[in-house]
């Protein structure tokens, strides 16, 4: 599992690295890149949950860490003004982040729990994994920029869950994750959900 999910986190990096070079705004024409980047984006961030779930369990610590999760949800709300994002908009988005990452990690612990403990050296989280949930955090919220003008069209969510059937296509995403990915997903829209593609 472990593997496929590395090669799908390499894959999204690899389309992110190529979408980043259109940034162009989601909007009524149809356009929907911008969409995809924050897809991709979002998916970086959620195969980060494993290194996260390995170190906590290593370590003995809980998967809810409530300080750094509201100083994380204050940290995105003063980063999405600067941008022009409506920061009410980056709390909710951000706080499927956490919650999506959360699934993952409980589901991680649940199998390590059931089967055997993951193998290795726990990564380290303040060196490796949280520079790297910082730089995504940066990206994410210049993402919701670019998304921002899709929020309130009328098919949004379908167009979110296009989007999304077309990425996971393109990058062969590991579907044990893809409930955690729709929850990531879950208020880009102002309508909330991801809408049904057919």
């Amino acid at each position: 599992m472990n593997r496929s999910y590395r090669f799908g986190a390499s894959c999204a990096l690899a389309l992110f690295t190529a979408l980043a070079l259109a940034p162009a705004p989601a909007v009524a024409d149809g356009d929907d890149t911008a969409l995809t980047n924050l897809i991709a984006l979002a998916s970086q961030r959620l195969a980060l949950a494993e290194p996260v779930a390995r170190w906590k369990w290593a370590n003995h610590q809980a998967i809810t860490d409530t300080p750094r999760e509201n100083a994380l949800l204050a940290d995105v709300e003063k980063r999405a003004v600067a941008a022009n994002v409506d920061p009410a908009f980056a709390r909710a988005f951000f706080q499927d982040q956490i919650d999506a990452s959360k699934e993952v990690q409980n589901a991680l612990f649940d199998t390590w729990r059931s089967t055997r403990p993951p193998e290795g050296p726990a990564p380290d989280l303040a060196t490796s994994t949280r520079p790297e949930l910082d730089r995504l955090t940066q990206s994410l919220v210049a993402g919701l920029a670019r998304v921002q003008p899709l929020r309130t069209a009328q098919d949004c969510p379908s167009r979110v869950a296009q989007s999304l059937a077309n990425w996971k296509s393109l990058t062969r995403y590991d579907s044990a994750h893809s409930s955690a990915l729709t929850r990531a997903l879950g208020h880009v829209c102002e309508a909330g959900g991801v809408g049904a593609t057919g």
